[in-house]
């Protein structure tokens, strides 16, 4: 039986759990859990769209993208305590009641916008800057995968293309002119810096002096494929597909959509997909490192079980092994040579709006 003592600190106790639930926050604890959590989503999501859409030009179909425009996620917690308490003397007769009531919403709401219209075409037909490719090798990417990717032509010595539209072999002298270039690159030889002329600023390529005799010779080497002077050590860097002076690097860049319809050439693909000239046959590499496949894109029947990107397509999966690290890096990079091309219909990065109030 409980004596009036006990029947006493019911209110009290009743007062203590009903302070403790308004003193605490939803707030500070969800900041650290959503913004991990959005951001493995949509890094996820992204990378599985970039892969349907590699897939979906191998197949004639049209990309499309759809950007997270924003993100908004509201947290509510509502709680409620009651409780009663009666009793009479002498104690004949004894009452008492505790309930509550908890309610807990997680409404999270995200707005997508699909990139389309004139701006967002324009930007992925047109050639990106050899600006661009020259900062992405000043900023350390390897000068043979720049320009495997980006790169038409240099000087008009021509790359490998896997476009249907043109679909060719690269020159012979091709890969010898990256493979300098990157052992120059490492030895710390080349660099970039901008040189104003005639009112304009212009991008200059410098083979530095005082190096190695290995080093002298691969600059002599890449000075003789591009037809350039033999003491040529600076070399301005335009947008062309032949140079019009003998110290000129004309680079005859590719557009986003050709870099996807590239790397879409060499995604393994059913053979009765072929036969039923569903899709064209795969293009065959030249041989390894920058000669070979791109980005190695699987197919398989079943969804694959230790993926980097996995996407279904057409009763199956294409997919990039986790434990391909040369495909994960090279797509990781086409990624951010996407962020530099302005797309359109973006005004910026996504917007995370969570209102967490309890």
């Amino acid at each position: 039986m409980p004596t009036r003592k006990n029947l006493l600190a019911l209110p009290l106790l009743a007062l203590l759990l009903l302070a403790f639930a308004g003193c605490t926050s939803l707030g500070p604890p969800s900041i650290a859990r959503d913004r991990f959590d959005y951001t493995t989503a949509v890094a996820d999501s992204w990378k599985r769209q970039m892969l349907l859409n590699i897939v979906k030009i191998r197949y004639g179909d049209a990309p499309i993208f759809l950007d997270v425009a924003s993100i908004i996620n509201q947290y509510s917690l509502e709680t409620e305590l009651r409780g009663t308490l009666g009793w009479s003397e002498p104690p004949s007769f004894q009452r008492q009641e505790l309930g509550g009531t908890g309610r807990y919403y997680d409404r999270p709401t995200i707005t997508y916008t699909p990139l389309t219209g004139e701006k967002f075409a324009r930007n992925l037909m047109t050639p990106v800057a050899p600006a661009t490719v020259m900062s992405l090798v000043e900023g350390g990417y390897p000068v043979d995968m720049v320009f495997r990717i980006l790169v038409h032509s240099v000087n008009g010595v021509r790359n490998q293309f896997g476009g249907s539209a043109r679909m060719r072999r690269a020159d012979p002298e091709f890969f010898t002119l990256i493979e300098k270039l990157r052992q120059n690159q490492n030895s710390g030889t080349v660099s970039l810096r901008v040189k104003k002329t005639e009112g304009q600023n212009a991008l200059i390529m410098v083979f530095r002096k005082q190096t190695s005799a290995e080093t002298q010779a691969n600059a002599g080497e890449v000075r003789r494929i591009l037809g350039l002077k033999e003491d040529a050590d600076e070399l301005r860097v335009v947008y062309g597909s032949v140079a019009s002076a003998p110290d000129e690097m004309a680079l005859l860049t590719r557009s986003i959509i050709e870099v996807l319809s590239d790397i879409s050439s060499t995604i393994e693909v059913p053979a009765e997909h072929v036969a039923e000239k569903r899709v064209l046959p795969t293009m065959q590499p030249e041989g390894e490192g920058a000669r070979g496949n791109l980005i190695r894109i699987q197919h398989a029947k079943e969804p694959p079980g230790d993926a980097f990107a996995a996407v279904p397509y057409r009763d199956g999966w294409f997919w990039i092994d986790d434990r391909d690290y040369p495909s994960k890096k090279l797509f990781s990079f086409l990624m951010f040579v996407m962020t530099l091309t302005e797309t359109g219909g973006k005004d910026g990065a996504p917007v995370v709006t969570i209102s967490a109030g309890g």
